[in-house]
C-alpha cells in the first residue's frame, strides 16, 4: 500500500509521545473539510479567539481542505517534515492512518464528555487500548418527506412504523403514479450503498465480520440476504428512475417535483428547494422529517457518518494541537454544531436538539447506535474498488441474484479488507 510506505518514511525516528510544542510564539496548522468553513465559521474563529487567550503568541493557522482530496494531499505531507498539528478525518477513514502509526495518542480525559462519546466515533479512534482521535460531530439520515403530496395522498403524517410507510407508499404510488410516470413515491437509487446496507444492519446482517485478527466479508449471510432482499423489493415497488445511479444529485433530483419520500440528510430537505443543488425554490419549507422505520420494527440503523479530530505524530506541537481540539470539541463548541443544525459528538448532549426540529428525527436515530462501516485496515480499498455499489447496481437491474451478487462481492471485499 502507498500509504503504508510513505507512512515509514514520515515515522522514522518519530515519536508518538503526547509532548511536544510549546507556548512560545509559532504557528499551529489545523486542517478542517470545507464543510467548517461552510457552516459553522463562527465556530472556528470562537474557538481560535479562546484559544489566542490561552496561548498567546501561538499563530493559529486553518486550512480547509475538500473531501476528495485531503487524504491525497495528508498522505503526501506525512512523507515530509512540515505536517499540519490538527487533521479532521472521516469516522471511516481513521483505521487505516491508526495501524500505521500515523497519528499519536491523546488522553480521553483531557476532552470534555468522553465517556459520552458516541461509540460511531469513539470506536473509530480507538485501538489496544489507546485513542487516537477525538470525536468532532456526527450525521444520521432519516426520512425526508413532501408535506403536501402527503396531504393530497391521504397520507396523515409521517409513518411511525413499517407496514404505515409501506401503505404511504402505496397511497402516494397510486394518486401521483398514473398521471407522472417518472414519479417515485420513494427515491431509491441502486447505487446508493448507505441505504442499502442500512436494510442489511436492521436485517441482523453485516458487510464484514470480525474473526480474530483478520476481517472477513458477510454480505452473503441469510441475515444480510434477507436485508438485501428487502431492499430490492421496494426499488422494484416504489422507484421509478435509472437503477445505475448513486445519490450524489439527490437533492437536485428530488427538486424536480417527481419524488414523495428519500432517505439521505437532513440538510438535504433544504438543499432539495436550493438551485445551487439544482433544487426549486418553490419547495422552500415543503419538506419534513421523521425517523425511518425498518422491516424489523425498529428503526432503521443509520449510519452514522461523522468527522474525528486527530494529531499527527510527527507534529511538533501535540500539546497545543490537543488543546486546540479541546477546545473545539468541548460542551459550549457542541452547543454551536446543535445550533447548526448538526448532530453533537455525545449520547449527553442529543438531548439538546429541539425534538420539534428538522434535525430531531436525526438525533433520535443516532441514539439507536446505528451503524459503521467495519473497522478494518483495508476498509479505504473497499470503498475505493467500488464493490458495494456495483453489486447493488447488478441486483436492481437483475443482472444477478441477491445471492450470488453478494457472493461475488464478498470474494472481492475478501481479497483487499485486510491491506493495511
Amino acid at each position: 500500500m502507498i500509504l503504508t510506505s510513505l507512512l515509514a518514511l514520515a515515522l522514522a525516528g518519530c515519536g508518538s509521545g503526547s509532548g511536544g510544542g510549546s507556548d512560545a510564539g509559532g504557528k499551529l496548522t489545523v486542517w478542517l473539510a470545507v464543510d467548517a468553513q461552510e457552516t459553522w465559521p463562527e465556530l472556528v474563529q470562537s474557538t481560535n479567539d479562546r484559544f489566542a487567550k490561552a496561548h498567546p503568541g501561538v499563530e493559529v493557522d486553518v486550512q480547509y481542505q475538500q473531501w476528495t482530496t485531503k487524504n491525497q494531499k495528508l498522505d503526501a505531507v506525512l512523507a515530509g517534515k512540515n505536517v499540519p498539528d490538527v487533521v479532521e478525518m472521516g469516522n471511516s477513514e481513521t483505521t487505516n492512518y491508526i495501524v500505521n502509526g500515523a497519528f499519536a495518542p491523546v488522553d480521553p480525559a483531557r476532552f470534555d464528555q468522553s465517556d459520552a462519546w458516541l461509540p460511531a466515533l469513539a470506536d473509530a479512534c480507538r485501538k489496544d487500548g489507546r485513542t487516537y482521535c477525538v470525536p468532532y460531530y456526527v450525521g444520521a439520515r432519516v426520512g425526508i418527506y413532501r408535506t403536501d403530496l402527503f396531504s393530497r395522498a391521504g397520507v396523515a403524517g409521517a409513518p411511525k412504523t413499517y407496514p404505515e410507510l409501506l401503505a404511504a407508499f402505496d397511497k402516494l404510488k397510486s394518486t401521483f403514479g398514473p398521471a407522472d410516470p417518472n414519479f417515485s413515491a420513494f427515491y431509491l437509487p441502486g447505487r446508493y450503498w448507505y441505504a442499502a446496507m442500512a436494510f442489511v444492519k436492521d436485517a441482523g446482517g453485516e458487510i464484514a465480520v470480525r474473526d480474530g485478527d483478520r476481517w472477513k466479508a458477510s454480505l452473503s449471510s441469510p441475515k444480510s440476504v434477507a436485508g438485501l432482499t428487502e431492499w430490492k423489493r421496494l426499488i422494484d415497488a416504489y422507484y421509478v428512475g435509472d437503477r445505475a445511479k448513486d445519490n450524489g444529485d439527490q437533492p437536485g433530483v428530488v427538486g424536480q417535483g417527481h419524488v414523495g419520500v428519500f432517505y439521505g440528510n437532513t440538510w438535504e430537505a433544504d438543499a432539495a428547494a436550493d438551485p445551487r443543488s439544482g433544487g426549486d425554490p418553490k419547495l422552500k419549507d415543503a419538506f419534513a422529517t421523521f425517523p425511518f422505520p425498518g422491516p424489523s420494527g425498529k428503526l432503521l440503523p443509520p449510519f452514522l457518518g461523522g468527522s474525528t479530530l486527530a494529531v499527527p505524530a510527527k507534529s511538533a506541537r501535540k500539546d497545543l494541537a490537543a488543546d486546540w481540539i479541546k477546545l473545539f470539541t468541548d460542551r459550549e463548541s457542541q452547543k454551536a454544531l446543535i445550533a447548526a443544525n448538526t448532530l453533537p459528538n455525545n449520547t449527553a448532549q442529543l438531548a439538546e436538539v429541539a425534538a420539534g426540529g428538522i434535525n430531531g428525527p436525526s438525533a433520535q436515530a443516532a441514539a439507536t447506535g446505528g451503524w459503521m462501516t467495519p473497522f478494518a485496515p483495508g476498509w479505504t480499498s473497499v470503498e475505493k474498488s467500488n464493490v458495494l455499489p456495483e453489486m447493488l447496481e447488478r441486483i436492481a437491474n437483475g443482472k444477478a441474484s441477491v445471492q450470488d451478487a453478494a457472493r461475488d462481492a464478498d470474494r472481492r471485499i475478501d481479497e483487499v479488507i485486510n491491506e493495511r
